[in-house]
């Protein structure tokens, strides 16, 4: 099988190590099976812009993971590296729609695939870290990303911007009831998430240790948000990622 491209943005190299680790595990990829690219460090580096189109046709699909970017920042808050990644973000998705390749964006991926598509991304409908519940609408009922996933779901979120609106043309499958727009696809082979199918409890955890100042949650509740964390029964959501694999592996 041709390996998947996990495209990653974060400059923390153990949270970033993490991040490969959860999303092998959860969405069941042997050795080989997943590829991480670290877009972030190959733009600081000033190296040669990815040529997509070759990068794309050796891989069997992409999976754009979460980031400490937020797409709906003002642009004059944005740093150069942050700017230089959304733009090779947006080349990205040109091809992966002119292709029509394969690609889940998890949290960040909603931004990402949602402001290319037209939608409006801001700080309305944010959710603290921790876990929710989600509930499948009759689109993602008939959809093979969420087989096996319940009408009803606990997943773990966390995140300061999310999609206000989407395009006409974007199907809701996931929804929530702080947020309204929790996974979507666009075409047939093209879906976001804003919960996190790649993320376990050892890697919010340690996350949410990492991102202690990042204004995800309160410092000064830290203890109970662990301890509700702790509590919650999170196994549907690795779901997607494990039918992202299966269905399009090649």
């Amino acid at each position: 099988m041709l390996p998947f491209l996990l495209i990653q943005t974060r400059a923390d190299d153990a949270v970033a190590a993490d991040e490969v680790r959860s999303t092998t595990e959860l969405g069941g990829f042997d050795a080989g099976e997943l590829t991480a690219l670290r877009l972030d460090r190959v733009l600081a580096a000033g190296e040669r812009a990815p040529d997509w189109a070759a990068i794309l046709a050796g891989h069997s699909g992409v999976i754009v993971s979460g980031s400490p970017f937020n797409s709906s920042d003002p642009d004059e808050l944005k740093s150069d590296l942050q700017v230089a990644v959304e733009a090779e973000l947006g080349r990205l998705l040109d091809t992966v729609l002119d292709r029509d390749v394969p690609f889940l964006g998890a949290c960040y991926g909603v931004g990402t695939l949602g402001l290319h598509q037209g939608a409006r991304v801001d700080s309305t409908y944010g959710e603290p870290a921790g876990a929710v519940t989600l509930r499948v609408t009759e689109a993602g009922r008939q959809d093979p990303l969420l087989a096996g996933v319940g009408p009803r779901f606990t997943a773990f979120v966390g995140h300061k911007e999310a999609i206000r609106t989407l395009p006409d043309h974007a199907e809701v499958l996931v929804a929530g009831d702080a947020c309204p727009v929790q996974m979507f696809r666009i075409g047939t082979h093209q879906y976001a998430t804003q919960f996190h199918p790649e993320l376990d409890l050892d890697g919010l955890l340690y996350r949410l240790e990492i991102y202690a100042d990042h204004g995800y949650y309160d410092p000064a509740e830290a203890q109970d948000l662990f301890a509700r964390v702790r509590a919650a029964t999170v196994t549907e959501p690795r779901k997607v990622l494990a039918n992202f694999r299966r269905r399009y592996g090649r």
